[in-house]
């Protein structure tokens, strides 16, 4: 009887603590419902929107360059003229003056290349974050169901041993056992204890995991409704296929040529700083000395060739190609570690279809063929190990649901990878 008011006490406190943690309760949190958070904002994406945001920028600026100047120019001025007397007289000048660009021998389509590659890389890395963000979500999510689950196991087994602990402390009475015996009946049960109470602050922490990855902290959902994944039965794709999708589709890589590109674009403009530039001005004026050679209104073609610059193109050149050469080798790296990860992946996946999942069915059903063995001697009375039994179908239980969020978790990594989603029947 200790034993059920101890079971019963537990799932009480499950109860107040579930009602506790919440902010807001408006039914079980569905993944569908978590998942919906990734596009809403959050540090992470709201990063990845100002970086996209300054892109679009730049390529605005890259292409006012074509854009009409105007510009307003005011002079008070004195000076002695050539001819006359010798005294200091006005020379003040009022002009307004239109210059644009005709040809500048590539400089500005090569800074629109660089700006809209850049627009794309960051528009690709938006993708990929988004993507993070499904599948971080997602794991958070499952992390949640596993610890409910794991404190679920933890605080059978506490009852179980504080009811063995509890007919010890009677059994020492009449003499069955030493004191060395009930010692140990105490030790397990308090390991077991404290066992249960950290699974307690793993929902906790598991909670405030997954309310910081829908960008909703301190909103700790108090129950979450258990997913079916019918994706999990869907054929696996040939490897040799998946990596030529990834190599043509994931957003990391294709933001990291877009990059490449924009830098390439960058050097191309910053090359033919050293070309001429071929611009047409218009030009209305007016002085407060007159003289034979002053326009009030003139237009003309300009053409300016830059002789000599110093050094200054050239480092920048040198600054822009190091650039360069650091974005292949992250380009590199990235495309080595993400076709390392799509192996992996591909293998895990290929390994809980075929072996994980079945083994943990074959565990799940032998505990609950072992459970009714269990309930059937507890009735005549032959043994007393049914909370055992029921400890341990349920940890069979959370070894099969295990298998099968990470199951669900990697063929949403997959998907991520190959920057799309798997063709396959029953996809969630």
């Amino acid at each position: 009887m200790r034993g059920r008011a101890r079971s019963a006490f537990g799932f009480f406190w499950l109860l107040v603590f579930s009602h506790a943690i919440a902010a807001e309760s408006n039914g079980p949190l569905t993944l569908d419902e978590a998942l919906a958070a990734a596009n809403a904002p959050h540090p992470d994406l709201q990063t990845a929107l100002a970086e996209r945001d300054m892109a679009q920028a730049d390529q605005r600026l890259a292409e006012a360059r074509r854009d009409v100047s105007v510009g307003l120019e005011g002079i008070l001025r004195s000076g002695k003229p050539t001819l006359g007397n010798n005294d200091f007289t006005g020379d003040n000048s009022l002009r307004l003056a239109a210059r644009k660009t005709l040809y500048d021998f590539g400089r500005t389509g090569a800074a629109e290349q660089a700006a809209g590659a850049e627009l794309q890389a960051r528009e690709a890395a938006l993708l990929d974050v988004r993507q993070r963000r499904r599948v971080d979500i997602m794991a958070r999510f499952f992390d949640v169901l596993l610890a409910d689950m794991q404190y679920t196991v933890d605080d059978e087994l506490m009852a179980v041993a504080y009811v063995s602990f509890d007919q010890g402390r009677d059994r020492l009475d009449t003499g069955q056992i030493s004191a060395v015996d009930l010692a140990e009946l105490e030790a397990r049960y308090e390991e077991v204890r404290a066992r249960r109470n950290a699974g307690r602050q793993r929902q906790r922490i598991a909670r405030a995991l997954l309310a910081n990855a829908m960008n909703r902290p301190g909103r700790l959902a108090p129950d979450l409704e258990a997913p079916k994944l019918p994706g999990n039965d869907s054929p696996l794709p040939e490897y040799e296929g998946l990596i030529q999708a990834m190599l043509a589709n994931n957003p990391a890589l294709a933001s990291q040529r877009s990059l490449l590109a924009a830098s390439q674009s960058r050097l191309d403009a910053l090359r033919a700083e050293r070309r001429p530039t071929l611009e047409a001005e218009l030009q209305a004026a007016d002085y407060s000395r007159t003289a034979p050679t002053r326009d009030s209104v003139s237009a003309g073609v300009i053409l300016n060739w830059p002789l000599y610059q110093g050094g200054r193109v050239d480092a920048r050149i040198g600054r822009e190609q190091a650039q360069f050469e650091k974005l292949q080798a992250a380009a590199d790296r990235l495309k080595m570690d993400l076709t390392q990860a799509l192996l992996e992946t591909w293998l895990d996946i290929g390994q809980m279809q075929r072996v994980a999942r079945q083994a943990a069915k074959k565990q799940a059903d032998f505990r609950d063929l072992a459970l009714e063995r269990s309930r059937g001697e507890y009735e005549v009375e032959l043994k007393t190990n049914l909370g055992n039994s029921m400890a341990d179908t349920v940890q069979a239980r959370l070894g099969q649901r295990r298998i099968d969020y990470q199951l669900a978790l990697a063929f949403a990594r997959l998907e991520a990878l190959v920057g799309k989603p798997l063709a396959g029947p029953g996809k969630q």
